[in-house]
């Protein structure tokens, strides 16, 4: 039997409820906050994710899905959005529209991993990029945009921020997790010890337990911010107290990627177990420049849908949220012989025309068996329809959730429906 493979999943009818239902929440949310959707290509050059993300990082080392084309070009499955988003906008020449530029995607990414609960390989984010925004109160309002999602949905959670400082107070940083982690050196993994050449300060997400009770011990971010770091993280601080939006300051968030200045954040949730990050981001002010388009800031973040729906689930288990439920039909025709089929699949048609949730038998059941599909399905009423009925021009409905029944006229019946 040819399964799926490994780290990708199958989202039956009844689980892509859940995601209609949250996706439903991001895109009005965002929308409301002024963001258009954006769409980009299931693959890209591999180049542009060595050089966006950073050649160093675990996405670039580790975890992209490489393939070559016939023309020899060397492509790749995109594992990440942002970068994606910068392509297209120097591509389109999107730099040009009025700024602030306000984007978001909800779309699939690849990356080659271990799959967990939560994690796959191919996984599902909603981001959210905007441009030409270079106040923290721009880093704020994209904050402010998942915040609202994840208590819309119901997801409890807790902020976390940093501030990773900027190109010029960045390498005083630097220097000192050298000089810190080069004394730890024999203890660090062995990826730690190579990344200690490289970017120290990816020692910071690692997730091995001796790297990181060394990591605990290290120098902190916040503690050396040049001037204008340090004005832009208070000033975050203050716009989210205004917000009533709780934070908590942790200076072991960098995230994964190597485009984030200043502004970087999670939002931790324990809906699902041990603590999970379900929303990243931050601010990314080179990567224009760096992907050879124009000087232009940026911030954004990405929100796991697949975590997110986990999360929905055990909060629906513990009762905390109801869940969307599947819609029914309103109406189910039971025809009996062939031109009350015709007139059953011409009534439901009609219904569907005007917004209405019907169904009839297409499968050629017989009335009993037709009557138990209408209350297997949740139809509220079912319309039984033969040749007298026809001749008459009347059929009897029969609410199914309380046994009442009622004529109707036939050639009134769209009418008739639609005002129940």
């Amino acid at each position: 039997m040819i399964q799926k493979p490994k780290g990708t999943l199958d989202i039956l009818p009844e689980e892509a409820l859940l995601w209609q239902y949250a996706e439903g929440i991001m895109r009005e949310t965002a929308e409301k906050y002024g963001f258009f959707e954006t769409r980009f290509p299931t693959f890209e050059s591999s180049a542009l994710f060595r050089r966006g993300v950073g050649s160093t990082t675990d996405i670039v080392q580790k975890e992209m899905f490489t393939m070559d084309d016939r023309d020899g070009n060397e492509l790749c499955l995109r594992p990440e959005g942002t970068a994606c988003v910068v392509r297209s906008l120097i591509e389109n020449g999107l730099h040009n529209e009025p700024m602030p530029l306000r984007l978001y995607y909800i779309t699939n990414f690849f990356r080659y991993e271990k799959p967990q609960a939560g994690r796959s390989r191919e996984f599902y984010q909603f981001g959210v990029e905007m441009f030409g925004a270079p106040t923290a109160n721009a880093d704020a309002t994209v904050i402010s945009i998942a915040d609202t999602v994840l208590r819309k949905i119901g997801i409890s959670n807790t902020l976390n921020i940093n501030s990773i400082g900027c190109p010029e107070c960045r390498p005083k940083y630097r220097q000192a997790l050298v000089e810190y982690f080069s004394a730890h050196e024999e203890e660090l993994c062995p990826t730690c010890r190579e990344r200690l050449k490289t970017n120290p300060l990816r020692i910071l997400d690692c997730k091995s337990p001796i790297c990181s009770a060394i990591a605990a011990e290290c120098p902190k971010t916040v503690d050396y911010l040049c001037e204008d770091c340090e004005t832009h993280f208070t000033t975050l601080k203050s716009s989210l107290d205004a917000m009533g939006i709780e934070y908590t300051v942790n200076p072991k968030i960098v995230r994964g990627l190597d485009y984030y200045v200043r502004t970087v954040f999670e939002f931790i949730s324990d809906d699902i177990g041990a603590q999970s990050t379900v929303c990243g981001g931050g601010r990314y002010d080179g990567l224009v420049e760096e992907l050879d388009g124009p000087a232009l800031c940026g911030i954004g973040f990405g929100l796991g849908l697949t975590r997110l729906v986990l999360a929905m689930k055990a909060n629906a288990e513990k009762g905390k949220i109801v869940l969307p439920e599947k819609k029914t039909p309103k109406l189910y025709v039971a025809p009996m012989g062939e031109k009350a089929a015709q007139y059953a699949v011409a009534l439901v048609h009609k219904l569907r025309l005007a917004g209405i949730i019907a169904d009839c038998d297409i499968v050629g059941r017989s009335l009993k068996a037709q009557m138990k599909y209408a209350d297997k399905i949740g139809a509220q009423y079912a319309l039984v329809i033969g040749d007298s009925e026809l001749e008459v021009g009347t059929a009897q409905l029969k609410n199914l959730r309380d046994g009442e029944k009622m004529d109707i006229g036939l050639a009134d019946a769209e009418k008739t429906i639609i005002e129940l």
